[in-house]
């Protein structure tokens, strides 16, 4: 079929002329042409997505150089959904609801001389919540990091000064503040002739003590004694000093007033005494049952010479234990 002959097959040379549409047919070429040019604007701002345009799903949409804001007025409801101007959600199972990245710089919005937005602000101009965060299943809400961390890092600033309700801030590994204050302070405790507590600060037991009613050197404890501070004493202080006790005749001598001449004249006013935790590696071990535990320390009294006190003659004395 020739395009360039009017009439097929009948040789006629002239050539075709192109014929507007009649009457009847105009209605529908006017369709056409107008369903086409609605295609053309509503497609082109879709394919350059620049201030203005709308929204593409699915991928970057281009840099804007002017703030994007949705405003509503809507008011709070009871419902699962409505009162929010925006909700951002996803089904998935492991993928998150909203992610907002930035590059400003430290100072904040208060920064001079110019601000440093945050990547997310949320602002309240009324009285009420500024924000809220609610893990519904979760056991922990969530997450603050700062770099690589340590001491130097801060996980927020705030100027509020009084107590947050249900916020366990004023304990420190499971002590609260008067707890602490105690702990800061030295402990105590004074160990009579006996071998068994006569005074204390709070929290010691004598574990075993001298060889009750046997000759000296014959039991676990021999001239020791052994207690249990209640804690674990591996970053602790211990210091033991004897205790005067000048209404005990010791030396022989009626008065006890120190003035007999010779070492050792007046027992009772002298002596030595060695302190020491038990387990501790390489240098203490203790043996008597119940004594191996970084709970228990040994206390030795002995007589100016080295020795070993016996039965009527022990030696009273304080115990401290700092840190």
């Amino acid at each position: 079929m020739s395009l360039g002959n009017d009439r097929a097959g009948s040789g006629d040379p002239r050539p075709r002329r192109f014929r507007l549409p009649s009457r009847e047919s105009a209605p529908r070429t006017r369709s056409v042409l107008l369903a086409t040019g609605l295609l053309v604007v509503v497609v082109a701002p879709l394919g350059v997505a620049a201030t203005g345009s709308s929204l593409r799903e699915g991928v970057r949409n281009g840099t804007t150089t002017k703030e994007t804001e949705i405003v509503s007025n809507l008011k709070s409801s009871t419902g699962l959904k409505g009162g929010y101007s925006t909700r951002q959600s996803n089904l998935s199972s492991s993928g998150g609801g909203a992610v907002y990245g930035c590059r400003s710089q430290a100072g904040g919005s208060a920064a001079k001389p110019s601000p440093q937005n945050p990547c997310l602000r949320a602002n309240n101009l009324s009285k009420g919540l500024a924000f809220e965060l609610n893990s519904t299943l979760g056991d922990v809400a969530g997450l603050i990091t700062t770099g690589n961390g340590g001491d130097t890092k801060k996980p927020f600033v705030t100027n509020a000064t009084g107590v947050a309700t249900g916020l366990n801030a004023d304990r420190v590994d499971s002590l609260d503040a008067a707890q602490i204050i105690t702990a800061a302070k030295s402990r105590w405790v004074l160990v009579g002739l006996d071998g068994q507590i006569e005074s204390q600060s709070g929290g010691f037991t004598v574990v075993t003590a001298y060889p009750q009613g046997n000759p000296p050197g014959t039991s676990p404890a021999r001239h020791n004694v052994y207690i249990d501070a209640g804690e674990d004493l591996s970053n602790n202080g211990l210091n033991a000093t004897i205790a005067l006790q000048n209404q005990v005749d010791q030396g022989g001598n009626a008065t006890n007033n120190g003035t007999n001449a010779g070492a050792d004249a007046n027992p009772e006013f002298s002596g030595e005494i060695s302190i020491a935790k038990c387990l501790t590696p390489g240098l203490v071990a203790c043996a008597p049952p119940g004594t191996a535990s970084n709970n228990v320390f040994v206390v030795s009294p002995r007589n100016s010479n080295g020795e070993g006190t016996a039965p009527g003659a022990r030696k009273r004395f304080y115990v401290s234990i700092t840190g």
